[in-house]
């Protein structure tokens, strides 16, 4: 498929009649990106690792987000600073979230590649500055699939004069991909499946 072809083709695939589930499916993702609320409630069903880190996703400007990533007991290690664990896999859970709020229910959204490199011992409450490195609405207005680079600065908060010490820096890739797509992908390679000869 050529990158010409793609937004008319996923056009026509998303006016395609839907089954119950995906319908569903699409109603929940929806739900899940509108506020705060329904974020917590779908974590703690469908991104339980999330839910019990506490984890929250907010807009800093235009094009900027952060996640904050409280200092709780859980999120601690046994010398009382943030577990490299905690920092590291709620890396992937923030950009996550960020990208899925960007892209919509219509996307599937999965992670390829991430480097995260520490850099001090984090002793309170992290924030992850996402930046994406491409423009992420071009990319979606292009249609079909696309890889997409995001850069994170994970920042320590500090209460007293509200300077935040850079704990971590990660950088980390997404593959995604409209779900209209890939459904049309495995129709055609059922189709072709049933098409093949039978081997007895």
């Amino acid at each position: 498929m050529s990158s010409v072809e793609a937004p008319s083709n996923l056009a026509q695939l998303n006016a395609g009649k839907r089954t119950f589930n995906e319908r569903c499916e699409a109603f929940i993702s929806r739900l899940s990106t509108r506020n705060w609320f329904w974020q917590k409630v779908c974590s703690l069903i469908w991104l339980p690792f999330a839910f019990r880190s506490g984890i929250t996703l907010r807009r800093a400007a235009e094009n900027r987000f952060t996640a904050v990533l409280p200092f709780t007991r859980g999120n601690r290690n046994w010398y009382n600073a943030m577990a490299g664990a905690a920092l590291l896999g709620n890396s992937e859970v923030a950009a996550g979230l960020f990208l899925f709020g960007s892209v919509g229910s219509d996307y599937i959204v999965v992670c390829k590649r991430m480097e995260y490199k520490f850099l001090r011992p984090c002793v309170g409450p992290a924030v992850y500055d996402i930046v994406p490195l491409q423009d992420l609405d071009a990319l979606i207005r292009k249609g079909g699939e696309f890889n997409i680079d995001l850069e994170m600065d994970i920042r320590q908060q500090v209460k007293d004069n509200g300077k935040k010490k850079r704990v971590g820096k990660c950088m980390i890739t997404f593959h995604c991909a409209p779900k209209a797509m890939m459904k049309a992908r495995m129709l055609r390679k059922k189709a072709a499946a049933a098409a093949l000869p039978d081997a007895n």
